[in-house]
């Protein structure tokens, strides 16, 4: 996986917006304003990005792939994690993580916002 597939595969997702707010090193995924990906542009040995995650399961996958998943870099530990591309998990399981971030904000808007990103 490439940050090209990152792209790609978060800009496909409803309403998801991409931004650079931390200068042009850093582009930022975001649901209704609300960022659930963050990765960084000038990565070049290894690609890593952080994800937004359910506390109890950062943990677990912190766990479960020690050499692939860290607590957020610059971020709250308890709610991010930083993974790592391309060393535990298949593309499709990073995919997955990226999904559950997503979900996670989603779950948070207000119903209307959510019915709204439905429909489109």
């Amino acid at each position: 996986m490439n940050i090209e597939d990152i792209r790609e595969y978060c800009i496909t997702k409803n309403e998801v917006t991409e931004e650079l707010p931390f200068g042009p090193d850093t582009l930022v995924f975001k649901l209704a304003g609300k960022v659930f990906l963050l990765v960084g542009l000038s990565q070049v040995d290894e690609l890593c990005f952080n994800v937004k995650c359910n506390p109890e399961y950062a943990v677990e996958l912190r766990e479960d792939y020690p050499h692939t998943v860290f607590p957020g870099y610059h971020m709250n530990k308890k709610h991010w994690n930083t993974v790592y591309c391309n060393r535990e998990l298949s593309d499709d399981r990073v995919r997955s993580l990226i999904d559950d971030s997503y979900s996670l904000i989603f779950q948070t808007l207000p119903r209307m916002l959510r019915e709204k990103i439905l429909d489109s």
